[in-house]
């Protein structure tokens, strides 16, 4: 037997690891990604070792996943490219001579419009997180800037949590976005509005003498606002607004409203990160009010003696 082949799948998972990370410079998210799949398929189809992977073993997974825990669409996608890009990875080492993955059948996406919030439920929004009962200002200004930043700027999650001070330029109107999805770098236009809304928050952190390098802080701790904050942040919003809703969905609103408000697609697909212009279209059919600001143009709507 080949011992490389029989080797323990979590030691060369650890390996995939480190090569993803530090050679491919893929994200830490991403690489949490590839750890929870890996180790949900060692653990549920009972596999430990390389060579016990087989493309029969693979595809009851995959069925079991798709039939038996409902999973989305989505989600199946996110473990067949997953398992993927492992399984590639192994081939290069010389460890496998063939990808199991590989004759996997991928479900048809839906196509779905991405949800948003509409104008009056984004302000209501904005004026929920500005007058929500808090225990010090500096959470009313910060929970304001963080939801406007959202809002006004289309930022990912991770966009808006890795952002540091010398990213954002009051002065200039400007959000520097670091190594964005992509490992893309990329800079956002942002509005007077937004600017106030940010200027107010720093204002009220210079107060509190927080000097951590990250835009948005703690206010118990000198450190950067987390994910886990931030979920129960919009988890306490959405109660009070009374309509469920993800920062995710703040970034579909993002898109939709500046369709609405006349933005060409090139220059918001530029402002949201997008690597193809296809992506960004999508919002194209969820604003019904972009849609029918173009049916005026056509040429017989012109009025008539």
């Amino acid at each position: 037997m080949d011992y490389s082949n029989s080797m323990d799948i979590q030691i060369l998972a650890h390996q995939f690891y480190e090569y993803s990370l530090s050679i491919k410079g893929y994200s830490k998210s991403t690489i949490r990604r590839y750890k929870f799949v890996i180790n949900f398929f060692c653990k549920s189809a009972e596999m430990s070792k390389l060579n016990e992977v087989s493309e029969e073993k693979v595809r009851r997974f995959f069925y079991h996943g798709r039939i038996e825990r409902k999973w989305s669409t989505q989600t199946y996608i996110v473990y067949h490219v997953s398992l993927l890009v492992f399984f590639r990875w192994c081939i290069k080492q010389g460890l496998m001579s063939k990808n199991p993955i590989e004759e996997i059948e991928i479900p048809k996406v839906e196509k779905r419009l991405p949800k948003c919030l509409n104008t009056q439920n984004s302000l209501r929004l904005l004026e929920i997180v500005y007058n929500y009962s808090y225990s010090h200002k500096y959470l009313r200004y910060r929970n304001h800037a963080i939801l406007a930043t959202f809002l006004y700027a289309g930022l990912r999650k991770q966009e808006l949590l890795n952002l540091n001070l010398t990213d954002v330029d009051i002065e200039h109107l400007s959000i520097f976005v670091r190594q964005g999805k992509g490992n893309k770098d990329r800079i956002v236009p942002i509005s007077f509005t937004l600017a106030q809304s940010l200027k107010r928050y720093l204002d009220e952190r210079k107060k509190l003498h927080k000097t951590c390098p990250q835009f948005f802080a703690s206010y118990n701790r000198n450190l950067g606002y987390t994910d886990q904050g931030l979920r129960r942040l919009v988890a306490d919003l959405s109660v009070s607004l009374g309509i469920r809703f993800s920062v995710h969905r703040l970034r579909h609103t993002f898109a939709t409203l500046m369709l609405e408000g006349g933005c060409d697609i090139y220059s918001l697909s530029k402002m949201m990160g997008h690597s193809d212009i296809k992506t960004t279209t999508i919002y194209l059919s969820a604003s019904a009010e972009h849609l029918r600001s173009q049916m005026t143009k056509h040429p017989l709507n012109m009025p008539t003696v």
